[in-house]
């Protein structure tokens, strides 16, 4: 509880200096802007008290030398447009003369440079004045989009960690599922050994043989489930084999020992379809499937399953008329965890989804579903 309670408090404490470091960076770009900004402003006032000294008829020819280098060193990088009173244009700086011929663009450049900084008035003489619009220099555009670039560093590196974080805690947990499973396989083996003896004992009673032949099935039952909890955490060996068979076994099982309130309907071919599977596996996806099925009908309804070959592919169907599953849940049943249901742990779907994705490179998704009228799975698998 107080480890727990521990890591809550430097997570948050990580968290919230994360941002105190962000809004400090983004404070000292913006305030470096502003004063860049300043900066450029009073270039411009320089330049424009240089572009009145040359237009001013005592200044000598060597001072307007000095003036115009003072010019042309001033603005290096700034775009400029020096306009007449009425709106001609008398000379520019840092723009390509050949789109200064269109006066739309002319225009459409004031009206931007406007924007981004207050024209400068010049009054050349008593009867005539110039006013100058001059843009952010590229130093400064690329400045204004730093921040911008900076967040989406530090959320790059945020979902890198993010994703580190959740693939260490995944790895953790999918280890911690695979002990669990191999213990439990372990532990059932003594109690079916014992089953194992007593069966035989009851047969030299007299007892009568369809019990027996009934233990066995459900012994028989457990050898496969220890199988199958056995193998999780190691790569499964498949073999070829008759896939509808497997099905068929797999779906007759549980239609012997479910309600009789639903009916149960299966449509296979009747012919060998050979597909590489690991039995064991397969045959508890189909199960979870069923089971499933049955859970969202809770008891009571219509489960089709059905199975056909197109081409290479086998498609598996599930149909029940239970519930639904919203679209938006459609991905989420999948998940380790997820369960709308008060008892149970939502590991069903999420065992199903990776044996045949990850051990039999298959298939499996929600194909159809509609609130209160049922929800169909399907599986692809693959025969090469």
């Amino acid at each position: 509880m107080n480890f727990s309670f521990d890591r809550n408090v430097i997570r948050w404490i990580i968290i919230i200096s994360s941002f105190f470091i962000i809004s400090l960076i983004l404070l000292n770009t913006y305030t470096f802007f502003q004063n860049f900004k300043v900066e450029e402003r009073s270039k411009m006032n320089t330049w424009s008290v240089a572009i009145k000294d040359i237009g001013t008829p005592k200044l000598n020819d060597e001072v307007n030398i000095v003036t115009d280098h003072v010019i042309t060193e001033t603005i290096i990088n700034t775009p400029v447009l020096v306009m007449s009173e009425d709106g001609e244009l008398s000379t520019s700086r840092n723009i390509d003369e050949d789109l200064l011929k269109d006066p739309r663009y002319v225009q459409e450049l004031v009206e931007q440079f406007k924007s981004e900084n207050t024209p400068i008035e010049v009054s050349m003489d008593s009867d005539s004045k110039q006013l100058i619009y001059y843009g952010n220099s590229p130093l400064l555009n690329k400045l204004k989009y730093y921040p911008l670039a900076l967040l989406l560093i530090i959320l790059l590196f945020a979902a890198v960690v993010y994703f580190f974080y959740r693939s260490s805690k995944i790895a953790e947990q999918n280890k911690l599922w695979t002990g669990m499973a191999k213990e439990t396989a372990h532990q059932i083996g003594t109690p079916l050994s014992s089953l194992v003896g007593w069966a035989e004992i009851l047969k030299s009673e007299n007892v009568n043989p369809e019990y027996i032949t009934e233990i066995e099935k459900d012994i028989d039952r457990l050898k496969t489930i220890t199988e199958r909890f056995s193998k999780i955490g190691s790569v499964p060996i498949l073999k070829t084999v008759n896939i509808v068979e497997v099905t068929n076994s797999s779906f007759e099982y549980l239609k012997s020992r479910s309600s009789k309130l639903i009916n149960f309907e299966i449509v296979i071919p009747d012919r060998k379809i050979d597909v590489k599977l690991n039995e064991q596996l397969f045959s508890w996806t189909i199960e979870n499937l069923v089971k499933n099925a049955i859970d969202a009908m809770k008891g009571k309804g219509d489960l089709k399953l059905e199975l056909k070959q197109l081409e290479n592919q086998v498609f598996i169907t599930v149909s029940d008329t239970g519930k639904g599953i919203p679209k938006l849940s459609f991905n989420k049943i999948f998940e380790p965890g997820y369960t709308t249901k008060k008892r149970g742990w939502g590991l069903g779907l999420s065992l199903s989804k990776r044996i045949i994705e990850d051990y039999h490179n298959g298939k499996i998704k929600v194909l159809n579903s509609e609130i209160g009228k049922g929800t169909t799975l399907q599986i692809m698998l693959k025969q090469d």
